[in-house]
């Protein structure tokens, strides 16, 4: 692995802070990345046999997965990363909705197949962010990688929204079984889910801007 100055001297495109002092919580959050690099390969790459039960298995490993999610909020918060606390706690809020709210109250949602293309931009998202950031901490950051980070989001963005907002307004319906509360606080959050969505993608096409433009650079100081 590299020094710690090297994880500190991360380039401000990778999102990760360069205070000194900070090589601890840069393991950890190498350590998280990882992790969840590896455990988010599997719903995208395994081939069920058995529906009726690799599904609910798939999904209770799904839920458990992306409640690790919930690390980046308190990395964003201590400094760890630069990543904007707000944008962050919103994507990793309309996971938690999505994994506890929708799928785990109303299995049957699992069955969808907005549920699969939904795991499927999910997987493919976090493979090559969290392969990403686990280089980048260990100074390394091939172009190949770079360049899928911030290129891929155009079409895995729209697909894992437009998969998520589908399973929420599955859901309104039998939430309203259970209570008319639940059922006009998930139309509330579809109100809001576009205008939300829209400020990760144009974060997203900011930073990529960014990175596209420094990568350019770098090309032409090589020629």
């Amino acid at each position: 692995m590299a020094s710690n100055t090297a994880a500190a001297k991360a380039t401000p495109e990778t999102g990760f802070s360069s205070k000194q002092g900070l090589s601890d919580l840069l393991q950890l959050h190498l350590s998280c990345a990882m992790v969840r690099c590896a455990r988010a390969a599997p719903p995208c790459l395994s081939v069920p046999m058995d529906l009726s039960t690799s599904i609910p298995i798939l999904a209770q490993y799904t839920k458990w997965t992306q409640t690790l999610a919930g690390l980046e909020v308190l990395h964003s918060l201590l400094g760890v990363v630069r990543a904007p606390l707000m944008t962050t706690l919103m994507q990793v809020a309309s996971r938690f909705l999505l994994v506890w709210a929708i799928v785990d109250v109303f299995p049957f949602l699992a069955l969808s197949p907005f549920y699969s293309s939904m795991l499927i931009a999910w997987s493919v998202t976090e493979i090559i962010r969290y392969s990403f950031f686990a280089l980048s901490l260990s100074g390394y950051q091939p172009k190949f990688l770079t360049w899928l980070r911030y290129n891929t989001f155009f079409v895995l963005y729209p697909i894992g929204i437009f998969s998520e907002c589908t399973l929420i307004w599955f859901a309104t319906e039998p939430a309203g079984h259970i209570n008319e509360l639940y059922k006009w606080a998930l139309y509330a959050i579809l109100a809001i889910y576009v205008p939300g969505s829209y400020v990760l993608y144009t974060y997203m096409m900011s930073q990529r801007r960014k990175v596209m433009r420094n990568l350019k650079a770098q090309g032409q100081k090589a020629q």
